[in-house]
């Protein structure tokens, strides 16, 4: 997070209260023999922001559905406010105050976000326009701008967050878990998040905070709990760590963080990136009111960041220029590959001609969740024009899976699971080799390290440098600041639906980019 943007949040002081209102004492759970998180202490106090960090699969998720009655500790303490607790469903912990923002929204997609946050209260006779004005008004409060009578179904992954969040306030939670509630945020709703925070915990709401965004959890918490492989590492207040101390606690080493664009650059004696053909112009490219006169262009052997808030028409270009979304039929501007202009009508075209697009959402649309490794990857050569046969291969399936298994370094371990069962990590990775498998000339990349880990996240990064060095077209559109200035051989800003700035990377910051987007 970017230190100018978001002022620390003055540390609570939990010694001054001596009674924590949660604590587990030995806490374990273990799914088929194996332990989830084993003989765990973690305590809770009133006004404080607890983090909780480590890699995926580190237990955090278990923990906390352990405390938010989803799921029962196989043995430990558990006690809220110095009494044994044992809820038998989330329900109860609710009921006891404990509510829990999850990370995939639990939400009813055919219910309005109105009727989702009243889900559970509901009283024997509800007027419609009574519960879109009492939702219409907590939604203002916390400077959420969303239309109370929507279906949730039509809302976007930020605002389907924001409807979470909402519902965790109108129950009254004295506690509060946070599973990645900023992943699907821009920077600026990112500051209104943490104000909220701020406001909560001034009220007495104790808080655990889970993200993968280190600097976050260095901004806004009082403490910091890391967890490794299910078992605790470190429990300390925040002023006494840095972000390179939790690395090396989750990790166990240290990791580099690279600019590789600008380590590229002098590495080249300081001399700008070279471009190489221009393989795609967009001119004019309208679609109703979400995307208006955007031009940019691409071109081969380069990395082009997009950077901009929720709305500004980032993913809304990339898709049309894959031909998931069609833009103005009259009007509508232009697209060119290569000097000629295109208009697919659906996206198996534009993979035919070299384009792919790697989704922000891989769960709702990256891949097969109950098939294996292997099926994804070979699924992903099937849908292109040379890859397609009558008669499915074995041995092609296998060959294939063991070069992107090996190239992006994904657990061969877990080739035999489902890819449900996959870390957050892996399962990127995945959605990652299904699309490359395809061979493209653009690779257009949505939010690629998401929901990610720490560890994995330069491997990704690594693996955005490299189909660049290899001659490729590279697009990635990212709301994180810090991983779009990383990467980028350019930087374009999108705001209201048009391109209004571009920069090179070695001029780029972090407060240029967002003067632009905001402004």
């Amino acid at each position: 997070m970017n230190d100018v943007l978001i002022a620390p949040v003055p540390s609570a002081s939990p010694a001054s209260k001596p009674e924590p209102v949660l604590r587990i004492g030995h806490g374990s759970k273990i799914y088929g023999g194996v332990h989830a998180i084993e003989d765990i202490d973690f305590d809770l106090y009133a006004g404080e922001v607890h983090a909780l960090v480590g890699e995926n699969g580190a237990g955090k998720s278990t923990l906390c559905k352990a405390i938010a009655g989803a799921i029962k500790l196989t043995s430990g303490e558990y006690d809220v406010d110095g009494k044994p607790a044992e809820f038998e469903r989330p329900r109860d912990a609710l009921a006891a105050g404990i509510c829990m923002v999850y990370q995939e929204t639990s939400l009813v997609p055919t219910m309005t976000a109105a009727q989702n946050i009243e889900l559970g209260n509901e009283k024997l006779l509800t007027r419609f326009r009574t519960l879109n004005i009492q939702a219409q008004q907590l939604l203002q409060s916390l400077n959420f701008h969303i239309d109370p009578a929507t279906p949730v179904a039509m809302l976007g992954t930020a605002k389907r967050q924001m409807v979470e969040i909402a519902r965790a306030v109108y129950n009254k939670a004295r506690i509060i878990i946070f599973d990645e509630p900023t992943a699907s945020l821009t920077p600026e709703e990112i500051i209104h998040f943490f104000n909220l925070v701020r406001d909560l915990r001034r009220r007495g709401v104790a808080i655990i905070y889970i993200s993968h965004a280190l600097e976050e959890s260095l901004q806004i918490s009082d403490r910091i709990t890391v967890l490794r492989d299910g078992k605790l590492v470190v429990t300390a207040r925040t002023a006494e760590m840095t972000r390179e101390k939790l690395v090396r606690h989750m990790v166990g080493r240290d990791i580099a963080q690279t600019h590789y664009a600008r380590a590229a650059k002098a590495a080249n004696g300081g001399k700008p990136h070279v471009r190489g053909e221009k393989v795609l112009t967009v001119e004019n490219v309208t679609m109703g009111m979400v995307v208006k006169n955007m031009s940019f262009s691409v071109y081969a052997g380069e990395v082009v960041g997009i950077a901009g808030l929720i709305g500004s028409g980032r993913t809304e270009i990339a898709k049309i220029v894959f031909g998931a979304l069609k833009r103005n039929l009259i009007n509508g501007g232009t697209i060119k590959l290569r000097g000629k202009p295109v208009r697919y009508r659906v996206p198996k075209q534009a993979i035919d001609a070299g384009i792919v697009y790697i989704t922000e959402d891989r769960k709702q649309n990256g891949f097969f969740e109950t098939m294996v490794v292997d099926d994804n990857v070979y699924l992903g050569k099937l849908s292109t024009r040379t890859g397609w046969r009558f008669l499915l291969s074995k041995l092609m399936r296998n060959e294939l899976a063991s070069h992107w298994v090996e190239r992006l370094k994904i657990s061969a371990l877990q080739r035999k699971a489902k890819i449900v069962e996959l870390s957050g990590g892996n399962q990127q990775k995945v959605v990652v080799a299904k699309s490359l498998v395809q061979d493209p000339l653009i690779v257009f990349f949505d939010e690629p390290t998401r929901g990610v880990d720490v560890g994995t996240i330069p491997e990704i990064h690594a693996q955005i440098r490299r189909l660049a060095e290899e001659g490729k077209a590279v697009v990635v559109i990212s709301s994180y600041l810090p991983e779009v200035l990383a990467i980028s051989d350019r930087i374009l800003v999108a705001r209201l639906g048009r391109i209004v700035a571009e920069f090179d990377a070695a001029e780029a910051t972090e407060d240029r980019i967002m003067y632009a987007a905001i402004h």
